[in-house]
């Protein structure tokens, strides 16, 4: 009986415009992406390839001894949202191989694995405000408790959704666009100062995705940007909401980019975006079986999909290249970078969506103080 409904749901499914989109547009984008690559060097002079580089320590805090409390000290923090498993998991590892303190927003069995890890886990929604303060208040309490310098090196957002059905957060955003886009904006904002407290140079590293270039025009008022005017369609348009979010992604990353750099400091943050292709990955939980493993099918006879790690290698590449690649678009491994859409270079749309984006983060912030206020008057 449930492989019946699992069939009809799939049947279902087929019938929409998602459904053709994500089978035949997604897969035109992301073969765009591979020729766009392999050709660049014929028609560009611009270097398009990084090494990465050796990850160094902490310096010295001025209470330090030899203690291996206060090597552990000394390690560079490195956040990662979205770390239980897929390509979260894997970079999370590999960043611990290469000498980084990992702080997951999510609570993970690596440690299970691995005793001697350095690695903390917090619990943290991106679909909710409200959890994100509570993770950079817990993050805070836990740099300053362990005695760690209190700064972070190294942010990467890679936590994101694809969501079938409609459905509102909290705080009244559309859930696709509230968890990969307004989430991590809002994290961003709350762990910039700490990530400008950082003695050496750190760094901001946001997943996007080869999707986002399907969007063709984008209008960055609230209820675009939060996702409510997507409630006004006869049937949910799936595929479409998480193009504009992970359009929305590197639009908010060029900017960002562009506002650190226009400010004079001698430890600026970098910021770079990255495109993991197809990976195997839970991203298509949400779709009926059928459908996604259909999907998976037809990656890998086209050759596209990718194992986890050979995906998650450009999120690496992005977290260890060097500083001047900052605004950079890393896809394909091996340090390789790539030109991202037109659409996601339009500087006056950035600026709008940066406005719109501000204006959203400050009324959550306005209503969490409230909330906390009159919480604390209630106790």
């Amino acid at each position: 009986m449930t492989l019946v409904k699992e069939l009809m749901e799939a049947i279902h499914f087929a019938c929409t415009f998602s459904f053709w989109r994500m089978g035949i547009l997604w897969t035109f984008a992301l073969l765009y992406s591979y020729i766009k690559l392999r050709t660049q060097n014929i028609f560009t002079r611009k270097k398009t390839t990084y090494h990465r580089s050796a990850v160094s320590p902490l310096p010295p805090m001025a209470s330090s001894s030899t203690s291996g409390k206060t090597f552990g000290r000394r390690l560079p923090i490195c956040i990662i949202t979205g770390g239980t498993s897929g390509l979260g998991a894997a970079a999370a590892l590999a960043l611990l191989k290469e000498g980084f303190f990992v702080v997951l927003g999510v609570i993970s069995d690596i440690r299970r694995k691995n005793k001697e890890a350095h690695l903390e886990g917090f619990k943290v929604d991106l679909s909710s405000f409200s959890s994100i303060m509570k993770f950079k208040n817990s993050l805070e309490k836990w740099l300053l408790d362990s005695d760690m310098h209190q700064s972070v090196q190294l942010l990467i957002n890679n936590a994101g959704i694809l969501a079938t059905t409609s459905q509102l957060t909290n705080d009244g955003h559309e859930r696709m666009m509230g968890t990969n886009y307004i989430g991590p904006f809002s994290l961003t904002q709350v762990l910039l100062p700490l990530l400008k407290n950082s003695p050496v140079p750190s760094r901001i590293v946001n997943v996007s995705s080869f999707t986002h270039r399907n969007v063709s025009s984008f209008r960055p008022d609230q209820e675009t940007v939060s996702g409510r005017s997507f409630s006004e369609y006869k049937n949910y348009p799936c595929a479409e909401i998480y193009e504009y979010s992970k359009l929305c992604v590197l639009l908010f990353s060029y900017e960002l980019h562009r506002q650190l750099h226009l400010t004079d400091g001698s430890q600026p943050v970098s910021v770079m975006a990255v495109d993991p292709g197809a990976v195997k990955t839970n991203i298509m939980r949400e779709l009926p079986w059928f459908i996604s493993q259909a999907a998976f099918a037809s990656l890998w006879f086209l050759g596209l999909l990718q194992s986890r790690r050979v995906g998650v290698s450009s999120t690496l590449d992005a977290a260890l290249a060097p500083p001047e690649t900052s605004g950079l678009y890393f896809f394909g491994g091996n340090g390789r970078t790539v030109d991202s859409s037109a659409l996601s270079y339009n500087i006056k749309l950035s600026r709008e969506l940066w406005a719109t984006s501000c204006d959203i983060f400050q009324d959550s912030l306005l209503i969490y103080n409230r909330d906390s206020v009159s919480s604390e008057k209630a106790d």
